[in-house]
């Protein structure tokens, strides 16, 4: 059984055990935890920060998470919401005036944030140079037309949506998302996760280690981004907010815990318990298609079966889930990918389900 180290509370030893045997197995290297009431019950890690396995992975390793950055990406737009700064039913255009053109002048604000807005990809040709030019990459994307009638159906939204909801937060502020999330969100909750990442802390990341190549159904990705892409400086310097977040389970608990805790943690109050529930409102069930299957969005979140609980995960399998009722945050962050063409693996549910045992215990 490999190692692992941190802490946790006794009830949560399953998940201590459930760590090392993915670690034994599928892992590399990986940090899970569980925050309830905004504090850490367990905050766990082990296994290596490099494919050779020469370098263990740290208390403060951080990794690419992958889409597991877009609930960030949401909270900084539920924020501004909450402020009264951005009105979640006002078209994107009144925030971002060229946004009208070629049809679009109908998409809202909640649109961007439930994949419904038909802008799931770029329709010009974009380059992985283009992706990190935030300029380029949202010019284009205002002057494109939607492909299908906004609101009335899904398609994962990959990658843009975090250029669309960044450069709403843009025109609204005059920051940039990552230094928005880094100025009113990280900074204040003392969080290690970054939307952009400061060459300071290059020697901490843990590289991802690209998963085996499989056949996707539909249109090849554009841009023609791949998992090694994010071992690059480039792309860790560039700010891609849907995708590009580094950071490990523990700041992933740390930052979302605000959500499922009513807005406060730590005595820092970043929305009020109102603002936290826009997180659960169902805004589309039914076909996502681009994902192609059945999904429940909210605004910034896919909802589960479960009551007040919502989700997201990251290419590879990272993920992160909110109970509001327990007020438990619940997070899986790990270096090596697997890519099942689902939203999460078996490792990440493991997680999950021990998190639950350990409340139940």
């Amino acid at each position: 059984m490999a190692e692992v180290r941190g802490t946790c509370e006794e009830r949560f030893g399953g998940l201590r055990e459930m760590l090392a045997d993915s670690l034994a197995g599928d892992d590399v290297g990986a940090s899970v935890a569980v925050f309830v009431d905004g504090r850490p019950v367990a905050d766990l890690w082990g296994g290596h920060a490099d494919a050779a396995r020469t370098i263990p992975w740290g208390r403060d390793t951080i990794t690419n998470v992958w889409s597991t950055t877009k609930p960030m990406t949401a909270l900084c737009a539920l924020i501004l919401a909450d402020r009264g700064d951005l009105d979640l039913d006002a078209p994107v255009a009144s925030y971002w005036p060229e946004f009208a053109a070629a049809g679009k002048a109908g998409v809202l604000v909640r649109h961007l944030l439930s994949h419904t807005a038909g802008l799931p990809s770029w329709q010009t040709p974009m380059t992985t140079r283009d992706l990190y030019d935030w300029r380029t990459a949202t010019e284009r994307l205002a002057a494109q037309a939607p492909e299908w009638e906004p609101g009335t159906a899904a398609g994962y939204h990959a990658v843009t949506q975090g250029h669309l909801i960044g450069e709403v937060v843009r025109r609204i502020t005059g920051r940039s998302l990552g230094t928005f999330f880094a100025e009113e969100v990280a900074g204040p909750l003392g969080a290690d996760f970054h939307i952009g990442l400061p060459a300071e802390h290059d020697h901490r990341v843990a590289p991802v280690i690209a998963p085996e190549p499989r056949d996707r159904p539909g249109p090849p990705p554009n841009p023609p981004c791949t998992a090694d892409d994010a071992n690059t400086t480039a792309w860790r310097r560039a700010e891609i907010p849907a995708g590009n977040g580094h950071g490990n389970a523990r700041s992933v608990c740390l930052v979302q815990s605000v959500l499922a805790c009513g807005g406060t943690v730590g005595g820092v109050r970043l929305l009020s318990p109102e603002g936290c529930e826009r997180a659960l409102e169902e805004q589309y069930a039914g076909w996502d298609n681009r994902i192609n299957a059945k999904m429940r969005y909210s605004l910034g979140f896919g909802l589960f079966g479960m009551p007040r609980t919502c989700f997201w995960g990251g290419w590879g399998g990272s993920m992160v889930m909110l109970d509001f009722n327990a007020r438990m945050v619940v997070a899986y962050v790990m270096n090596r990918m697997i890519d099942d063409g689902g939203i999460g693996d078996e490792r990440a549910l493991g997680v999950m389900v021990a998190a639950y045992e350990g409340i139940a215990a």
